[in-house]
């Protein structure tokens, strides 16, 4: 993980991709119920 252009950087992505899915996907969830 010292590397950031390798497999640091491609994991740190995902995380923050997978983290903004979350939000979007509870929004839109929560959104439609209230």
């Amino acid at each position: 993980m010292s590397d950031g252009c390798g497999y640091g950087g491609g994991f740190a992505l995902l995380v923050v991709l997978f983290i903004l899915l979350i939000i979007i996907g509870a929004s839109w969830g929560y959104g439609g119920f209230y």
